[in-house]
């Protein structure tokens, strides 16, 4: 059987550190640098010549950098004849980018394009593409057209399959990744995927860390982490709660409507991710007006972008925790509330497993111990 190499990328290394550490390994060494034209040079610096090649990189930081890092290195272990690589993502770049948007129908009046001198009526009437005899009292500017763009009314792509296919063509044999926005993103390869998931520890952290969790109540910030929460509220033998919103626009949440009762309990938010915290800030005052004691986060990747942490610092949250498949040193400095569960074992137990041809489905619903 071939052995097993772990290398680094550039986003995460200190979770690459503690999962060579549970495995009793060492690092393997890779350089990565830049030109002054700032295109991304790999170099592997041992023989990977017929070895089971692991490479951990995260889908944070300078995402777009780190992704084509990862791109090259998966070339460069597959080009040296490498028996097998294994990209291990705990966090799936582009994951929210997973399906083309419903939107809102953009209306069917002109528009007048500021690079011609005549109104273009093909939205009206597709057979006409000349100039019309008698224009329109009212068209549509191109300002419109861009405003109903950034209101996502445009033409949008599926990102996450994107991502995918690059993958696969730069020779991944297999994916390691943990809580992806959307199961159905495994769908978008053609080679095997193992999403794991942070509910063991999740769990684990919750009951450790809250005293009253059993008179407690799982909350999902969108109707769409329902079964993430009931799940985790099944195991934990408590109710869960729902929160439907409506969106004006990305990353702007307009209406909530709490669905369960929280009066008198623990409310614990649990969800995937958070970017700006827009969501789960809204959805504590939500709570707290509903009657709820205390208000809980629980999110595996904690992205924390952009007013992110003024708003958690602002919020009446008793902890936000998460995962550290992002690094989570800096914000914890800035926000004392950020807790962090580490979930290296997790991905040094799926590795492990994955070499020596084991089941990895234990990892479900188990912490590694």
């Amino acid at each position: 059987m071939p052995n097993i190499v772990i290398f680094s990328g550039s986003s995460h290394h200190d979770l690459s550190q503690k999962v060579a550490d549970r495995l009793g390994l060492e690092l393997g060494k890779v350089v990565t640098k830049k030109f002054s034209n700032q295109e991304t040079c790999v170099e592997i610096g041992e023989s990977v010549r017929g070895e089971d090649v692991y490479i951990v990189q995260s889908g944070c930081g300078e995402i777009n950098d780190n992704l084509m890092e990862l791109l090259i290195m998966i070339n460069a272990c597959k080009i040296a004849s490498s028996y097998r690589v294994t990209a291990v993502i705990p966090c799936f770049p582009y994951a929210r980018q997973d399906k083309k948007d419903k939107g809102t129908r953009v209306p069917n009046v002109p528009f007048l394009s500021q690079n011609v001198n005549h109104y273009e009526l093909g939205n009206v009437y597709p057979s006409c593409r000349s100039e019309p005899k008698q224009p329109p009292a009212l068209p549509w500017h191109e300002s419109n057209w861009k405003a109903a763009v950034q209101e996502g009314k445009g033409r949008a792509p599926i990102s996450a399959k994107l991502v995918a296919n690059m993958l696969s063509v730069a020779g991944a044999d297999h994916i390691i990744t943990m809580d992806l926005h959307a199961s159905q993103i495994q769908g978008f390869f053609d080679i095997a995927v193992d999403n794991l998931y942070a509910e063991p520890a999740v769990i684990q952290w919750i009951k450790e860390n809250i005293p009253e969790w059993k008179n407690g109540i799982i909350v999902s910030p969108d109707a769409g982490g329902a079964k993430r929460v009931t799940s985790i509220a099944d195991r934990l033998n408590v109710e869960f709660a729902l929160i439907h919103k409506e969106r004006k626009k990305a990353n702007e949440v307009d209406r909530m409507v709490l669905v369960g009762d929280v009066k008198d309990r623990v409310a614990i938010l649990v969800d995937d991710m958070a970017d700006t915290c827009g969501t789960v800030c809204h959805a504590a005052d939500k709570l707290l007006s509903a009657g709820a004691t205390k208000v809980y986060a629980i999110l595996t990747h904690g992205i924390f972008s952009g007013p992110a942490i003024s708003r958690i610092n602002n919020a009446a949250f008793e902890a936000v925790v998460v995962t550290n498949t992002i690094p989570q040193e800096e914000k914890m400095k800035q926000c004392p509330k950020i807790q962090v569960i580490d979930i290296s074992m997790i991905l040094a137990e799926a590795i492990r497993r994955t070499h020596n041809g084991e089941s990895v489905s234990y990892l479900f619903s188990h912490v590694p111990l």
